[in-house]
């Protein structure tokens, strides 16, 4: 384990430095690494290492939600109100569409086997937009009409909506039915995720405060522990209530880093996020090397041209869907295709949920472990050289 380890963060991290000095993307560098290294091509990975890949990927996105709430202004995202709430779903729902409308006509397939394909293709990759929203707010590039904020937002409840539609369309290809409380519990997990994230956030913030009063000075470092302690925590509290009623784990985290920001003094979140922002560097290597050791590069070649334009075609949808949700805003042309250049990328969710349609024995499970393969290679470089290539050009510079 230790010697893959070695692989994930040198070789890893040096083909992220590669592929930055010749102006590209880290995360290309670093996915390449995880699907040469990964068990379909050199072998190079500890199946242990393996075994425990979404563990650890999930560990990263903590990371870097983390970082997000604590660089994430509420007032800013109050300010853009309606269009944030309809990017949480209308985009994926536009996406899961396309697929729905334009896979049987493409693969041949029965439109319920589309809509599962399309459950697992619509969500958006926090893991590629995420910090990319977190470095615009930084450098301040949109961030007056808060788009960035917007974006981050939208990214983080895109994947609790899509994945809930997954699992009752993947009940409706296995011969069952769909139930009206399956969807209800879209909007539970989000609000049950909020609440208890904030909660844990001043629980927390409190503890601090009452140490620091009574004289006790905690480390930054030390809080730091604290608060991934405690968004692990969050995380295993989704899984132990999942029989009884839908809670978003992620959301809950991003709600906790908030709530502490709100509360803390400016300095002490800054140092925070600083350090979460140091701790990344590491996160993000092991997120996508594994995402890419997770990608079984065989299946592209049974995807075919038929594959490749379904997925344009569906991500047209999907523009439309992100258009439609800024509709009456005071964005800018530039700034709306900017939006939907960032609502592209894939990776996170489909390397965890691609091959589950397989796993069940569903006719349509090869087919649609291919095509999110093919996505996955296709989407998360374009979007994210198109996110990191167009910002300063689309994007207003807040002085």
């Amino acid at each position: 384990m230790l010697f893959s380890l070695a692989v994930i963060f040198l070789v890893g991290l040096s083909a992220a430095a590669i592929f930055q000095a010749i102006g590209m993307p880290r995360i290309i560098g670093m996915l390449a690494t995880g699907i040469l290294t990964g068990t379909y091509v050199l072998d190079l990975l500890d199946p242990k290492i393996l075994g425990i890949s979404s563990e650890l990927r999930q560990i990263a996105l903590i990371i870097i939600l983390i970082k997000a709430g604590l660089s994430l202004n509420l007032s800013d995202l109050k300010k853009v109100g309606r269009p944030a709430v309809m990017m949480s779903f209308l985009p994926a729902s536009f996406e899961i569409l396309g697929y729905f409308i334009l896979a049987p006509l493409l693969l041949g397939i029965n439109h319920t086997e589309a809509a599962v394909m399309g459950a697992v293709l619509g969500a958006v990759s926090p893991a590629v937009v995420v910090p990319r929203m977190v470095k615009l707010m930084e450098e301040k590039y949109g961030t007056e009409k808060s788009i960035p904020q917007m974006i981050l937002a939208g990214a983080s409840c895109d994947d609790i909506f899509v994945i809930v539609l997954f699992s009752t369309f993947v009940t409706m290809a296995q011969g069952g039915s769909a139930k009206a409380t399956d969807f209800l519990n879209i909007p539970v997990s989000i609000i049950l995720g909020v609440l208890l994230g904030a909660l844990s956030g001043f629980v927390l913030f409190y503890i601090f405060e009452i140490s620091y009063r009574k004289g006790n000075k905690i480390r930054n470092s030390t809080k730091v522990i604290a608060i991934l302690g405690l968004a692990f925590l969050l995380m295993s509290v989704e899984t132990f209530l999942k029989p009884y009623v839908a809670v978003s784990g992620l959301l809950a985290v991003v709600a906790m880093a908030c709530v502490i920001k709100i509360k803390a003094d400016k300095s002490v979140s800054a140092r925070l996020s600083e350090k979460f922002g140091k701790l990344w560097i590491a996160a993000e290597a092991v997120l996508f090397v594994l995402v890419g050791a997770a990608v079984d590069i065989r299946y592209t070649l049974t995807a075919g041209v038929a594959a490749v334009l379904l997925i344009f075609g569906a991500l047209i949808f999907r523009a439309v869907g992100v258009w439609i949700c800024l509709l009456g805003t005071k964005l800018t042309l530039k700034e709306k295709l900017f939006c939907v250049t960032a609502y592209m990328p894939k990776a996170t969710v489909q390397a965890a949920i691609g091959s589950v349609p397989m796993s069940l024995g569903l006719p349509c499970g090869k087919i649609v472990l291919s095509v999110a393969v093919l996505a996955i290679l296709i989407t998360a470089p374009l979007g994210a050289i198109g996110i990191d290539r167009s910002y300063k050009r689309l994007l207003a510079h807040e002085e």
